[in-house]
């Protein structure tokens, strides 16, 4: 379980099920307040993370609070995006696949 969103996107790559994520080919773009941004793109199952700003076909916006309280399962993503505190930009049915990688 991560400690901090660093170490979050630091391990995801290394951490994903391949099996689960195979035919998927999408990005995204974390915006976590407080904490930075990274990209994290979908290649038939490849993951791989750049920290920074860049193009994807999804972003998401949240603060470092509730990026860590859904990463550790505490907090329901739906029930973040209802109640404003998880904000998506872009492809939504891209976003729906985002369960996959956690």
């Amino acid at each position: 379980m991560a400690e901090s969103v660093q170490e979050f996107f630091d391990g995801l790559a290394a951490g994903v099920d391949e099996s689960k994520t195979a035919g998927m080919t999408n990005s995204y773009l974390f915006d976590i307040e407080g904490a930075g941004q990274w990209v994290v793109a979908v290649d038939d199952g490849a993951v791989t993370v750049t920290e920074g700003d860049g193009e994807a076909d999804t972003t998401i916006v949240t603060s470092e609070e509730s990026f860590l309280a859904i990463s550790r399962g505490e907090l329901n993503p739906t029930t973040a995006y209802m109640t404003g505190k998880l904000k998506i930009k872009g492809d939504m049915g891209a976003a729906m696949k985002l369960q996959k990688l956690f």
